[in-house]
């Protein structure tokens, strides 16, 4: 069997995906244009660990054919014998489960702190970590470990969310805009009147947040070029984003709460590490 490895780039956009440049992506399979199951991090994790790449949103289809056209591809991916095995993934629909009790090795690197490990997103895996910086995935790449077991390593990185930030950058002259986790955390604050209302953003800033995005996505492939010389050549690589991100469109920013094609619209790469 095959190892995995799935990376996941929190909000990237596909026409910043198409406009970078990533040779090691290229070198992976083509790049497709998909659509996300959700709007923001969480639930999007939550089908990725169902087993659910981004769908192709095929007009006319049922939900159905969708579903077996991708569950049928995971025997392909891994070399693993179809004819058998696939109806464990019922009831717990868990896609690090059914591998674990394949054999596999499972493992986790997220960036996102709404994906924590106290998060219900952390079963099945043998090691779950939240990364200690946000936009490092040089460091994720780098924990990667190989043995004779085949094993399942996902990494979930965020240079290319909200303030897309290559490694040793800083964001002061963007406000601070919290996501889930960060509401939650201040919630106190702000029922006992302490906490300030996020300022309006400018317009003026937001283009030149896409731009950022893009030349974060050009930084992550090449980090990726660096590891796919190092790990093994029987390793399955999925290159894809969660969801999307608005910068101004229809007067929208962000993610979340948000019903936009920009949101859902998103990139895949996948295929065999050709080293």
């Amino acid at each position: 069997m095959r190892n995995l490895l799935w990376i996941v780039l929190d909000s990237a956009r596909w026409d910043a995906a198409i406009t970078a440049a990533t040779p090691n992506m290229d070198r992976i399979g083509q790049m497709e244009r998909r659509w996300s199951y959700a709007s923001w991090t969480a639930p999007s994790h939550l089908s990725f660990f169902m087993g659910l790449l981004p769908h192709r949103g095929q007009p006319g289809a049922a939900a159905s054919i969708e579903y077996r056209q991708e569950f049928a591809k995971w025997p392909e991916r891994l070399a693993m014998d179809d004819s058998g095995g696939f109806s464990c993934f019922a009831p717990s629909l868990s896609l690090p489960g059914f591998l674990a009790r394949k054999g596999y090795r499972c493992e986790a690197r997220v960036s996102m702190p709404v994906l924590n490990p106290a998060t219900l997103l952390a079963s099945g895996f043998d090691h779950y970590e939240l990364l200690p910086a946000h936009n490092d995935i040089g460091a994720a790449l780098d924990a990667l470990h190989f043995d004779d077991r085949p094993v399942f390593h996902f990494i979930n990185t965020g240079e290319t969310h909200y303030p897309y930030l290559l490694p040793g950058e800083t964001d002061d002259d963007l406000p601070l805009i919290p996501g889930v986790h960060g509401v939650w955390r201040t919630m106190d604050l702000f029922h006992s009147g302490g906490h300030a209302a996020e300022p309006p953003l400018d317009p003026k800033l937001l283009r030149p947040l896409w731009h950022k995005q893009v030349r974060c996505i050009e930084n992550v492939d090449a980090r990726l070029g660096e590891a796919l010389t190092r790990i093994p050549r029987d390793t399955w690589v999925i290159v894809t984003s969660d969801h999307g991100e608005l910068f101004g469109e229809d007067g929208w920013l962000g993610h979340g709460p948000v019903v936009h094609p920009k949101v859902l619209e998103v990139f895949l790469v996948e295929g065999l590490n050709p080293g």
